[in-house]
């Protein structure tokens, strides 16, 4: 890449002085004049037929102005993509925590007081609460009607709880399989996470006599909650408008609809803008957590390390409904066999229903359980075959040009590179005390694809306004869209702003998610400063009576050095009498052949008194295209990984007969400064990749490895293997006494 001034510097966030003053508006902070709050009663029963529900003490109390139920939205479906909840609970409930009613009261405390005089009548039915039980012909069937909702990926040849079932394969399996000299077979499991994001679902609505709306929400995907809504309401999606806000944390839990359905119905009947903002102890209790899962893989081995089969199964807990994933199954563990060379593969997923707080996406949905189970297989046949895990893994990775274990080309990976550099950051073959150990694993990302538009407007005093619908969940995407202009204006960031625009006045796309948002909206704003280059060049081209290719951009300004001739971009506009406004649209959903990588190594030392396992020293390792800003991106691999290492070691929403224990954070453990261990990084950046300046994502990527890094080190360290998530002294400490 030429030198560049802006991109590839380590700048600050261009809306950081907006936040830190409080000037940055998120949902939780709209107020409008008339606002009620809104207040949600939720089932205290797993499963059961609602029998009765009586509003009249609620509807008595004085400032209450609208109490709905089921019965006032009876047959209305919500899902991102799969339609099977209810907007309130349609007389049955399956979930500690589901929505049953809900209030809106001219104050916080008159609504909370109003549920508290909302009498349900249940009978309760015995629930389901393990997905594998769920699975199996007797279990009582959670949907009977699964077969007809909306968005179902497949259809059902009959009702079942194991309602989307998918593969991906390569080869034929059981070729592979009759061709191992040695067949190694476990099974793992990982449990719920919550993604502790600061910011609880908080959402304001506030509709018209027409039933059109103004909504204000901390979604990253406004077009998507607007259609997810307006086909759940039964309304044309132009009829909402979706306002943007500030998003406090997403790690992909803010990309749904929430509680706006709702909202939007106690608005419509109170006649009034209503808010919503949920306490967090609703957001363990009914949130979007991350999946638990049930992974069985086996795999087929030569004597020599050779790998010819590899089949893993997945049977993830959706919960009581599907509909808080966009494809409604989990696209993950489609990559989760690895960098590896494999001719015969075979990955299933089922999807399952089951009396519990219904699951979403969590930052890489589906990669760190898969991750997790196979990265700590292969220490697992290594281990079987008295063969070092380094060059086990080494023996059987792909290299450029390979086919991946699905079957997909990828013509760029660097995975021995990658490693190499990992090991030797880490001083992985350096000498080690006693109960110190180890662990290693590797991870491919390649990027998505999607549509995004950006706008560019140079106005009469000379400042550059860029602009789109996308919402910034928190990456630092408009900071990069600000250098890229920056960089092809050649203009300082203080001479550029942003603006974020509404669903009506933006154009319709696909929305932040999957570390797609720099390939997307980073292509559209770098194909927008192109076209803003050539307009101002054609404009001051016609002033100055040359022609466009005479002038160059500096420092705010177009300039004719033959002629010794400057004009700002303030001249320029004022001279033309009107602003200078282009915009470009990105639209690419096709496959990207060049991988970024990443090689992990976890150092811990265990107690063998206790079980007590302390990470000591972690070691990142990558492959990836060109950094654009190499805070932000440092600021990815590390939070990635600590993300990480609380999942590895202490994050756990615990559940107990279907109801969730840990509702504060006093309880669920996320880690903290104390945690965070000897960290080193080493990144190799080559300009490859589908994003501008051949950059690659670099956000799920740090993310995906840690547990099975930590987990391969921990079996290093006193020689046991746990199998399960999350890795607690207690495990650890029954597997040193043979539990």
């Amino acid at each position: 890449m030429a030198q560049k001034k802006v991109v590839g510097n380590p700048t600050p966030r261009v809306e950081g002085e907006c936040k830190v003053t409080g000037k940055a508006v998120y949902a939780a902070d709209v107020t409008l004049p008339g606002m009620l709050w809104g207040k949600v009663l939720r089932s205290s029963i797993s499963y059961g037929r609602i029998k009765r529900i009586d509003v009249s003490r609620a509807l008595q109390l004085p400032g209450v102005r609208a109490v709905v139920s089921g019965e006032d939205v009876a047959g209305l479906k919500i899902g991102r993509k799969l339609y099977d909840m209810p907007l309130l609970a349609d007389g049955v409930v399956r979930f500690i925590g589901e929505k049953v009613a809900a209030v809106a009261a001219d104050d916080e405390l008159i609504a909370e007081e109003a549920l508290n005089l909302i009498d349900v009548e249940y009978e309760e039915r015995e629930p389901v609460l393990d997905p594998l039980k769920a699975m199996e012909p007797t279990a009582p069937i959670l949907h009977p009607d699964v077969q007809n909702y909306k968005g179902l990926p497949n259809k059902l040849p009959a009702p079942s709880n194991d309602f989307i079932y998918v593969t991906w394969k390569k080869g034929d399996i059981q070729t592979g399989f009759q061709q191992a000299d040695i067949v190694v077979e476990n099974t793992f499991h990982t449990n719920q996470v919550h993604h502790a994001y600061i910011e609880p679902h908080s959402c304001v609505v506030k509709t018209a006599q027409d039933g059109s709306a103004e909504i204000w929400a901390c979604s990253k995907v406004p077009y998507a909650i607007r259609e997810q809504v307006a086909n759940a309401i039964r309304i044309p999606p132009e009829k909402l408008l979706i306002h943007p806000c500030y998003i406090g944390g997403d790690f992909g839990g803010k990309g749904d609809f929430m509680d706006i359905g709702v909202v939007y119905f106690l608005s419509k009947k109170s006649g009034r803008p209503v808010k919503m903002v949920m306490d967090y102890d609703e957001e363990f209790v009914a949130g979007n957590p991350r999946h638990a899962a049930v992974i069985k893989v086996r795999t087929g081995v030569k004597k020599d390390g050779t790998i010819v089969a590899h089949h893993m199964e997945f049977v993830f807990d959706s919960g009581a409904y599907g509909a808080f994933k966009p494809n409604a199954f989990l696209n993950g563990p489609h990559a989760c066999a690895g960098p590896y060379n494999i001719p015969h593969v075979f990955i299933e997923e089922h999807m399952v229903y089951t009396n519990k707080i219904p699951c979403g996406h969590m930052r890489s949905p589906g990669d760190p359980q898969g991750f997790f189970a196979n990265e700590s297989q292969l220490d697992l046949i290594a281990k079987k075959l008295g063969m070092d895990r380094i060059k086990f893994r080494q023996k059987n990775l792909m290299h450029d040009g390979d086919q991946d274990p699905t079957g997909e080309r990828v013509d760029y990976i660097k995975t021995e590179e990658t490693l190499q550099r990992a090991l030797k950051e880490a001083g992985y073959y350096k000498p080690k005390p006693k109960n110190v150990g180890r662990g290693v694993a590797l991870v491919q990302w390649l990027p998505n694809g999607g549509s995004g538009t950006v706008g560019i407007k140079v106005d009469a005093q000379g400042m550059i306004t860029v602009s789109s619908a996308m919402l910034d969940q928190g990456a630092g995407t408009y900071t990069l869209l600000c250098e890229i202009v920056g960089e092809e204006l050649q203009v300082p960031l203080s001479q550029i702003r942003v603006e974020i625009l509404d669903t009506k006045s933006g154009k319709q796309d696909t929305g932040v998610g999957a570390s797609r948002a720099t390939r997307v909206y980073g292509n559209a704003g770098y194909q927008a400063a192109i076209k803003a280059v050539e307009a101002i060049k054609q404009a001051a081209a016609e002033q100055m009576g040359t022609t466009p290719d005479q002038l160059v951009l500096s420092k705010g300004g177009v300039l004719h050095k033959r002629a010794g001739r400057r004009l700002t971009f303030a001249d320029l506009v004022k001279a033309k009498g009107s602003p200078i406004v282009v915009e470009d649209r990105y639209s690419d959903t096709s496959k990207v052949h060049e991988a970024s990588m990443c090689a992990q190594v976890a150092e811990v030392e265990v107690d063998p008194e206790t079980g007590q396992v302390k990470l000591r020293k972690f070691t990142s390792a990558h492959n990836t295209g060109t950094v654009l800003n190499p805070l932000m991106h440092q600021g990815q691999i590390e939070g990635g990984a600590i993300m990480g290492v609380g999942y590895a070691l202490m994050e756990h929403l615990m559940i107990s007969d279907g109801k969730v224990t840990t509702t504060h954070f006093g309880d669920y453990k996320i880690p903290t400064i104390k945690d965070v261990p000897v960290f080193k990084t080493s990144v190799r950046e080559t300009p490859k990749g589908a994003g501008p300046y051949s950059s690659m994502p670099i956000g799920e990527t740090s993310n995906i490895p840690v547990a099975a890094a930590i987990a391969n080190a921990v079996e290093d360290a006193v020689g046991v293997r746990i199998n399960s998530l999350p890795i607690t002294a207690e495990k650890v400490l029954a597997a040193l006494r043979g539990g």
